[in-house]
């Protein structure tokens, strides 16, 4: 389905106080939300995939500057959110970065690198903390 030019599959819910930079840049698939006061910034894509939970607050930041360039132009570099991740409250999600299958980032956390698969992360930098086993 295509809400706004995102790709949005049927059951994934998105909350209204979502905001979304550009929508045609997003793609979330089957059972994925986005919670209450969501910031996906994305100037790059964003994609989301099944079952992933991005909880209130968190944010999703797929550009950046070139900080070494005295005209600081604008890099676009997308986030890919696997399946069965959870991005915790008030996360921070930065440029380029994979969270893997099952990954979850912690309340708060800010993830400046790759997550791995079913790891748990937390802090600033986001350092993995511990291992999540699945649930049936």
């Amino acid at each position: 389905m295509n809400v706004f030019g995102a790709t949005v599959k049927k059951d994934a819910h998105v909350y209204p106080t979502v905001k979304i930079w550009l929508p045609a840049n997003l793609t979330m698939q089957e059972g994925s939300a986005l919670g209450p006061n969501v910031n996906v910034y994305n100037q790059g894509n964003v994609s989301i995939g099944r079952n992933v939970i991005v909880s209130q607050g968190a944010h999703l930041c797929a550009s950046t500057h070139d900080y070494n360039s005295r005209l600081h132009p604008l890099i676009l570099a997308p986030i890919l959110i696997e399946a069965n991740a959870w991005i915790c409250a008030d996360a921070f999600i930065g440029p380029g970065v994979t969270i893997a299958e099952g990954g979850v980032v912690g309340a708060r956390a800010v993830a400046m690198k790759n997550i791995e698969a079913w790891g748990v992360y937390g802090g600033n930098p986001a350092r993995k903390i511990n291992e999540r086993t699945w649930f049936d």
